[in-house]
């Protein structure tokens, strides 16, 4: 008789609710905590004596109702996997141009200390020195105007 087979299915199904919710806190990314949690329903599958097969579709259920259902809700609240940027920010600030924009061409500009790859708004030409107002970001390109 080989290990598994001499283990309980209850002793198994509280292995793999351990083992998901370490993998959980090591990434802490909501990848393994819907398992972790499908496996607790499991775990009272076999409390209540149901069969194996059973208990395995019990597990494989809960765990694509509980993905598809509590996973967005889990994302918008805890924001994860969007990484926060400031450069939103940058709409309205205003700074020099360092290197000419020329007709439809990409210059550089400085905007709080920071040196950006920018386009004129209207596609005219914007000489080095001339104040520009950030109106919106494309990319990694800044779009400006005269200020």
């Amino acid at each position: 008789m080989s290990f598994l087979t001499s283990l309980s299915p209850s002793v198994i199904w509280i292995a793999l609710i351990i083992i998901f919710a370490v993998l959980e806190a090591l990434t802490m990314g909501l990848t393994t905590i819907w398992f972790a949690g499908a496996a607790l329903i499991a775990l009272l599958a076999a409390m209540f004596g149901l069969s194996v097969p059973v208990q395995i579709g019990v597990f494989l259920v809960s765990a694509a109702v509980l993905i598809y259902f509590t996973k967005p809700l889990a994302k918008n609240f805890l924001h994860i996997g969007s990484e926060k940027t400031n450069v939103e920010a940058v709409i309205g600030q205003s700074g020099p141009v360092m290197i000419a924009i020329e007709r439809y061409a990409t210059g550089q500009v400085k905007i709080n200390g920071q040196i950006w790859s920018a386009l004129s708004e209207d596609g005219e030409p914007i000489e080095v020195g001339v104040k520009v107002q950030v109106v919106a970001v494309e990319g990694v390109k800044l779009i400006v105007k005269k200020a």
